[in-house]
């Protein structure tokens, strides 16, 4: 094994919501973890596809970013996903992580 140098290893128990809803024309199923790690931002994970991202809460607000990030088609669905973010991630200051 070639020689590298480690950046973090922590170990943390971590809030997991999992949430499953439907709109007029696509159905979504989500894990939120509500972490300390990532400057407090939740990790955000698709089930259906696998794709995660760390959202705070002007990321929630960024209808590109979120159509970039999920694959997301329209702009409507980018919308739809916004409202859902805004309610079911809390808003959380920014952590200072780093000294």
């Amino acid at each position: 094994m070639e020689w590298f140098e480690k950046l973090y290893d922590e170990s943390e128990f971590v809030n997991v919501r999992f949430v499953g809803f439907t709109t007029d024309t696509v159905r979504y199923d989500f894990g939120i973890v509500y972490t300390n790690m990532f400057f407090g931002k939740p990790l955000v994970v698709c089930m259906q596809t696998g794709r995660s991202a760390l959202l705070d809460s002007n990321d929630m607000r960024n209808l590109e970013y979120i159509r970039q990030v999920f694959h997301i088609k329209t702009l409507k669905e980018a919308e739809d996903l916004a409202l859902f973010f805004e309610e079911a991630v809390p808003h959380i200051p920014v952590i200072e992580q780093y000294d």
